[in-house]
């Protein structure tokens, strides 16, 4: 089965260009969405960044896409998302648009609320070109002791901000994406003090009420927190992949193949596998 992993990065932990072709050839991986990740300094866990990331980086560069993208034709889908609140953000845009083929906008994360008048008018110009955002969400939920560095490190504003987006820009499709996405799965209001909550589902959290109403809403698969969020109730995922077969996207942001052998340990039918593994992140790129 054609497999693409909607959501990864290189100069992460590591991983090369070289190393992200050889861990796609090794699990059956036609190809890879490599995004981006540019905020300012000060917006950044600098722990994260010198234990995980190159040290002559402090973020994660369209320049190295675009380089993996050249080195190796067909394999990555190039994904770019400029800061919004930069005055030439939307010229870069269209730019690496036009000369680049991005065809991704991506990934967003921003110590910033997602639904500013910047932001906006950059969804909106994704929404003519034709490119799907990825979000990250992360609540403001202490992590260190103290004042410095950051005690937390919150990305978007929640899922409040994330609603009053997809009913500003309905023309835009959007991946909902992180702990901050993910902890909604349940309507217990873990999400203010867990980064990843447990315990059996509640209610019916903001996440499967946003997939309900809002059409242009998808949900990245990636990372712990999606995993995380699925693996609390089965017979609910089960439900959930049944529901919103059209818009769960397997993605990764890690190169493992944990969530790979979850969704196949599932027992879904064929035809939702193909669409979580391939069809929908095919269907939210346009020219592919």
């Amino acid at each position: 089965m054609k497999i693409i992993d909607a959501h990864n990065h290189i100069d992460f932990h590591g991983i090369t260009a070289d190393r992200a072709v050889a861990d796609m050839d090794k699990n059956g991986i036609d190809q890879v969405w490599l995004l981006t990740w540019e905020a300012p300094e000060n917006e950044i866990d600098f722990d994260l960044f010198r234990k995980a990331i190159h040290p002559s980086f402090h973020s994660l560069t369209f320049e190295r896409v675009h380089e993996a993208s050249r080195n190796y034709p067909g394999r990555f889908i190039v994904g770019y998302c400029p800061d919004p609140r930069n005055p030439q953000a939307i010229d870069k845009l269209e730019q690496a648009f036009h000369h680049y083929d991005v065809k991704v906008c991506g990934e967003l994360k921003l110590r910033m609320m997602y639904d500013n008048p910047d932001a906006i008018e950059l969804y909106e110009t994704c929404g003519e070109l034709g490119l799907p955002v990825v979000m990250h969400i992360d609540y403001p939920i202490r992590l260190r002791p103290g004042r410095y560095p950051r005690s937390s490190y919150w990305y978007g504003g929640g899922v409040e901000a994330l609603e009053r987006v997809l009913r500003q820009v309905p023309q835009t499709n959007f991946l909902g994406h992180a702990p901050g996405f993910w902890a909604h799965i349940s309507d217990d209001g873990q999400h203010v003090a867990e980064i990843y909550p447990k315990g059996p589902i509640v209610g019916k959290g903001a996440v499967i009420r946003l997939l309900e109403t809002y059409e242009n809403l998808y949900a990245d698969l990636s990372a712990f927190s999606a995993l995380n969020a699925l693996s609390r109730d089965i017979g609910f995922t089960k439900e959930l992949f049944d529901r919103f077969q059209d818009r769960f996207v397997f993605a990764r942001d890690c190169y493992t193949t944990e969530l790979h052998d979850f969704i196949n340990g599932l027992g879904l039918p064929l035809s939702i596998r193909e669409k979580v593994f391939y069809k929908n992140a095919r269907s939210l790129i346009r020219d592919v």
